[in-house]
């Protein structure tokens, strides 16, 4: 039996990120009397995390490959400012394997699972195998190392169309097709091998069927180095764009109790299936047809951008208890203390013009009006008089609201972005609020498809008059 780990502690914290997750971030160890220290690119050296930290550090020039992303730059910065420990966030380094053996070397706790599991489940055939063999359910398919085009069209006609081709490394949905025909899937998996390649450095693909009328449902988890594995309920992520989501909300108007639990107990099953320690997401495809059924896609080994939901349906905090799980404390919570309260739904505000097919926009931000009430949470990166750049991602920051159920947590983030304003750079606000109002959304009749749908009936209105001469004065000032 191994030996229980000793709690060490944990004084201050390095967030090797950026914007409004750095910010979230710091908030939560300043409340727990935690020193931040913010690490930053050139571009960045004003920025809102920057301010709000105890210490900030200079990585290099705006790249991430010259700044977020260098490793030993954030090691060193580790040392130069006596950091314990190092919280990831989310996207750049949260999920390198090699990042975290890089801090485990030099005596710098991980805020995060340890570096197999990171290792496991990024390698999505890996996954695969892994959370099989504890019973956990895997969509029908063929998954396995090294598998030839010979290899992935024979199976098809197994399987059944449509399928789905996916590449075994990276995420996001590069090298992703959907194939109805069996005429079109050698072209197909071409395509996918070239994509895959050139995005993740590896063309390793595998295939599984395509569930019809798709969902895309995650369950929260966390894990202690103790042997404790709790989940915290799910989230309904399926109103996305090209696989990347917009608008999240908890719990899923889909599932019932029953499901609810047995889907909780297969996401714990997958993080046992490889030690896994911390926060963690288990996603799974749900067919709307049958939600009975659910099916593992992947394990996103970090916290999540639509973490809010969460922490508002079941009153903790999550970086909280990260930072606890990563200083070799036993989990403060068991699964029967874990209750869900409510309804939250969280939208994603992105410099983007979705009147242009959602072309990436940006500009100095001249004024800045974000909401507050009863119910409603704004995590940001967003300061008056930053430039935003098309260095980093366009997501800027999030709006969440809560209420008793889902209609009053619907409305009341419809109403917090009406009150939402980011003058001088053009965003998807309003988008979110006509897809808040679509009847689909109303209902709960969601999919993974119906962002796409509904997009070409979206049509924005003129900016008011007095925004408009606001720009102008400012513009006229600035010369």
């Amino acid at each position: 039996m191994a030996p229980t780990p000793t709690p060490l502690p944990i004084r201050t914290v390095l967030v090797a990120n950026r914007g409004e997750i750095a910010a979230r971030i710091i908030r939560s160890l300043r409340a727990a009397g935690i020193r931040s220290v913010a690490v930053y690119s050139d571009a960045d050296v004003d920025a809102r995390h920057v301010r709000e930290a105890d210490v900030g550090v200079r990585l290099g020039e705006a790249p991430a490959t010259d700044s977020y992303l260098v490793i030993e730059r954030i090691i060193d910065a580790c040392r130069e400012t006596g950091a314990d420990a190092v919280h990831p966030g989310y996207g750049f380094l949260s999920e390198n394997a090699r990042f975290a053996r890089a801090l485990a070397h030099a005596g710098i706790v991980f805020i995060g699972p340890p570096a197999e599991a990171i290792g496991t489940m990024g390698d999505k055939i890996a996954a695969k195998a892994a959370v099989a063999a504890r019973g956990v359910p895997i969509v029908p398919g063929i998954a396995r190392p090294g598998l030839t085009n010979a290899d992935l069209l024979c199976a098809a006609a197994e399987i059944g169309f449509p399928v789905l081709i996916k590449p075994s490394a990276g995420g996001g949905g590069k090298g992703m097709h959907r194939v109805d025909r069996a005429a079109d899937l050698p072209a197909a998996i071409d395509a996918a091998r070239r994509e895959a390649a050139g995005a993740f450095g590896d063309d390793s693909l595998f295939l599984e069927r395509f569930v019809t009328n798709p969902r895309h449902i995650e369950v929260q988890v966390l894990a202690d180095c103790h042997g404790t594995v709790i989940h915290l309920g799910e989230r309904e992520c399926s109103l996305q764009r090209r696989h990347q989501k917009v608008i999240e909300e908890a719990p899923s108007p889909l599932l019932d109790p029953a499901t609810r639990e047995r889907i909780g107990t297969a996401a714990c099953d997958a993080a046992r299936s490889v030690g896994y320690v911390g926060a963690g997401t288990v996603e799974f495809i749900v067919s709307a047809d049958a939600p009975d059924d659910f099916f593992f896609m992947e394990m996103n080994t970090r916290l999540q951008v639509e973490h809010p939901v969460t922490e508002l349906v079941t009153r903790l905090d999550l970086v909280e208890q990260q930072v606890r799980i990563a200083a070799g404390h036993p989990l403060g919570v068991a699964q029967t203390d874990v209750r869900l309260e409510g309804h939250a739904v969280e939208a994603r505000v992105y410099a983007e013009d979705p009147a242009r097919d959602f072309l990436p926009t940006g500009g100095r931000v001249l004024a800045l009006a974000e909401p507050s009430g009863p119910g409603v949470r704004v995590d940001s990166g967003l300061r008056v008089g930053m430039v935003v750049g098309t260095d980093y991602d366009p997501m800027l920051a999030k709006v969440i609201a809560h209420g008793t159920d889902r209609a009053e947590a619907l409305a009341r983030l419809d109403a917090a972005l009406a009150r939402t304003h980011v003058l001088g750079v053009r965003t998807n606000i309003e988008f979110c609020r006509f897809l808040l109002a679509r009847p689909e959304v109303q209902r709960g009749a969601l999919d993974t498809g119906l962002l796409e749908r509904v997009s070409p009936a979206y049509s924005p209105h003129p900016p008011p008059r007095g925004a408009l001469v606001a720009a102008a004065m400012h513009r006229t000032e600035a010369r």
